[in-house]
């Protein structure tokens, strides 16, 4: 039986290595030249939500799972308003999509973005290589074959280009302007009643107990490459949710009353966002708010708190990642970080974060709490998208801190 081809006719593409490596395959999706990082990520579902992700800026996606494109993309499923990385390597090349939800196939998805793929390449060799290697810089090429550039020019700027480190990508794909978020968790009966845009304003669709509450508390999401599918928990929570730019400012966060702070994932290296970033956030810190922080903003607060980060040389991106939690249960986690928070194996000064989380990958912080701030800090995902859902009661628990708080601060001003 033969498979069913694509509704485009492939052209060349090449993807060069800084270590001298060329692989040619055939290209989909936009034409053009791009650099960045490699990596590879594990899922096996979910690659428009990847696609989509904002802390993917700057980087090429290895698809391990062999099936990418097959089910189409719509509107639903995107993560930020517009994909950040810059292109992908599947194993085959995408076929014309078979699930109800498509509204496009992903090679127009990706022409209408402006996103490079590659395939018809060995992504298992590739992603060997990437494992013992670590993430190389990369220059990815589509176009017509006797447009195709020398391969020793495109390996000249794959070399030629710095790298993440030190690069503060978080405000290239923060929002300009503040606004309020009103979606809520997706919903097939949602879908249904409006396909093109899929919004909730219920929480039925939320995996956990929905907190009852007589008026919404406000979360300040400090945007730093936020995924919507965090926006969409804090509302099925019932929460007021108003998103700032990382360019914000302590007063700024504190002049929208706000009974809790989020500090949003997002891409680049931790250490140049934090350089504009951490003395907002530990001013905050003194007005002990309760904050949750996820991925780059778990960095970030672990630096406020006086904490240091570091690049690992592969990353971790995938849904499939084990985290021993606090209680030493084990949670699968979906996660995408390139950058991760120092593994002090014993940290017990005063005023120092508490390590509570840790990968069985490989030792790397997870997540942390503090004694003296009301804070959830952790590096995996727990809003999913793609991946597990077993994460996703971080958000309750953050709705109840913030009720704690805001009682404890009633009483006090009662006394």
């Amino acid at each position: 039986m033969t498979a069913p081809q694509p509704p485009f006719a492939p052209t060349i593409a090449k993807l060069a290595l800084d270590s001298g490596v060329v692989l040619t395959g055939r290209g989909f999706g936009a034409c053009g030249l791009q650099v960045g990082e490699l990596c590879f990520n594990t899922g096996m579902t979910g690659y428009q939500e990847t696609l989509s992700d904002p802390s993917f800026a700057g980087q090429i996606i290895t698809f391990t799972s062999p099936h990418i494109g097959n089910v189409g993309c719509n509107p639903a499923d995107m993560e930020g308003a517009m994909p950040r990385a810059l292109g992908l390597i599947a194993r085959t090349l995408p076929t014309m999509p078979s699930n109800n939800r498509a509204r496009e196939s992903l090679n127009d998805w990706l022409c209408r973005h402006g996103l490079i793929g590659l395939a018809e390449v060995d992504t298992r060799a590739l992603t060997l290589l990437i494992r013992d290697g670590g993430a190389p810089k990369a220059a990815l090429w589509h176009g017509v074959a006797n447009e195709a550039p020398d391969d020793a020019a495109l390996v000249a700027r794959a070399q030629a280009w710095g790298g993440l480190e030190g690069m503060d990508l978080a405000s290239l794909v923060s929002t300009a302007t503040a606004y309020d978020w009103t979606e809520g968790l997706w919903s097939p009966q949602a879908e249904a009643q409006e396909a093109d845009t899929a919004q909730v304003t219920a929480s039925s669709a939320a995996p956990y107990p929905v907190m009852a509450s007589a008026s919404k508390p406000t979360v300040v999401v400090i945007d730093f490459g936020v995924k919507s599918n965090i926006l969409r928990h804090l509302v099925a929570l019932g929460c007021r949710v108003r998103v700032l730019p990382a360019s914000a400012t302590a007063a700024q966060v504190l002049a929208e009353s706000p009974a809790g702070v989020l500090l949003s994932n997002g891409p680049g290296d931790p250490a140049a966002t934090g350089v504009r970033v951490v003395p907002m956030i530990a001013e905050l810190l003194t007005h002990k708010l309760p904050i949750m922080a996820i991925c780059l903003g778990h960095q970030l607060l672990a630096l406020a708190l006086g904490g240091s980060t570091y690049k690992l040389p592969l990353g971790h991106r995938g849904a499939n990642h084990p985290v021993l939690l606090a209680d030493h249960h084990v949670a699968i986690t979906s996660q995408n970080h390139g950058f991760a928070v120092a593994n002090d194996q014993e940290n017990d000064q005063e005023n120092d974060f508490q390590i509570t989380q840790r990968s069985l990958f490989d030792g790397t912080v997870e997540g942390f709490t503090h004694p003296d701030y009301p804070i959830i800090s952790v590096q995996y995902h727990p809003e999913a998208s793609p991946g597990p859902l077993e994460g996703s009661a971080l958000f309750a628990e953050f709705y109840q801190l913030m009720q704690s708080v805001a009682k404890s601060d009633t009483v006090s001003s009662a006394a």
